[in-house]
């Protein structure tokens, strides 16, 4: 099955080399271009592709306003960040808006290729210590751990343990349970919290206090 991209970059010749990497592939197609942050939303509505490279520097509504509208109309649809700089406020702002990943603009055609790929499997393309790094310099306030009361004591730790960037394998061994259990868990936790991915479950561990900054 062809997977279906939506390229969202102000700039024509940004674009285009997307659309030539994309187009590339038999898996995927480009389904529709916007130069904007409004035309982006516009289009992902209408045209409801798979994902969407979201560039978070545009006009009219940037990219990371753009991402919170497409991830709340369209539940379906996967957003990949498109940024400079790895440890960007933009790259953490768009994750706390609901991307499921990001890339730099300057990586290599392969590596934005594994990223698309990556989020039309459900997988977080943000490198754990990347995400950690990101939250530790960008969180501020209080843990609000009230979210965490609709689980039961074992999915804290296996969301604890996430938090840490720890693998499902990994999760399993340190707790002395099987992997399939812990999938379970994983899959419990983000209908419970209504996440969309691990990513946002890492971000969660953060913001509940249940992993600290620096920590």
């Amino acid at each position: 099955m062809t997977a279906r991209v939506l390229i969202c970059d102000d700039q024509e010749l940004a674009r285009a080399g997307l659309r030539m990497i994309v187009d590339s592939q038999d898996d995927l197609t480009v389904a529709g271009e916007a130069a904007d942050g409004a035309a982006a939303v516009e289009q992902a509505v209408a045209l409801r592709p798979d994902v969407v490279l979201m560039d978070v520097r545009m006009p009219v509504l940037d990219g990371v306003a753009a991402t919170g509208k497409i991830c709340a109309r369209l539940s379906d649809t996967r957003v990949l960040i498109i940024t400079t700089f790895d440890l960007d406020e933009y790259a953490y702002t768009g994750l706390r808006a609901g991307a499921s990943g990001f890339v730099v603009k300057d990586a290599p055609a392969d590596e934005l290729l594994v990223a698309i790929r990556g989020v039309l499997r459900g997988d977080a393309m943000v490198a754990p210590s990347v995400t950690r790094r990101l939250l530790d310099r960008f969180l501020a306030g209080p843990p609000d751990t009230r979210p965490l009361d609709v689980l039961t004591t074992r999915e804290r730790d296996v969301l604890a343990l996430v938090g840490r960037g720890l693998t499902n394998g990994e999760i399993a061994a340190q707790l002395y349970i099987g992997e399939t259990t812990i999938k379970t868990h994983v899959g419990s936790i983000l209908r419970k919290l209504g996440l969309r991915d691990r990513v946002h479950a890492v971000v969660t561990a953060y913001e509940t206090g249940l992993v600290r900054p620096g920590g």
